[in-house]
């Protein structure tokens, strides 16, 4: 299939050797895309995964939702925090997003 694209791609009428420039403008392109978009994605999505996997219980979070809480228990796939007000939920480890902010919830009390 790609070496069908391939040979209509080069196979363009035009001047000779055109076909050859147009190929390394193609490749050029796709190289550009891959290290200004897929490679910086891969490299966060990757810190990231391993972020969610050194937490434990104390840590500060911030979920994708933009709650503030620290870590109070952890299970396999879910954490339980603690927010303001001593109130806990229940979040999946895949909905946090960052590390809290530096003042701990206790000083708020």
């Amino acid at each position: 299939m790609i070496m069908n694209y391939l040979t209509v791609f080069l196979m363009q009428p035009g001047e000779e050797g055109g076909g050859g420039a147009s190929l390394i403008f193609l490749l050029l392109i796709i190289v550009v895309f891959y290290m200004f978009f897929i490679r910086p994605q891969m490299k966060k999505s990757k810190e990231l995964r391993k972020y969610r996997e050194n937490l434990k219980n104390g840590d500060k979070i911030v979920t994708i939702g933009g709650i503030h809480g620290k870590i109070v228990e952890m299970q396999d796939k879910t954490v339980t925090i603690e927010v303001e007000g001593q109130n806990r939920l229940k979040v999946e480890k895949s909905a946090i997003a960052m590390d809290g902010p530096s003042e701990t919830l206790d000083s708020k009390r």
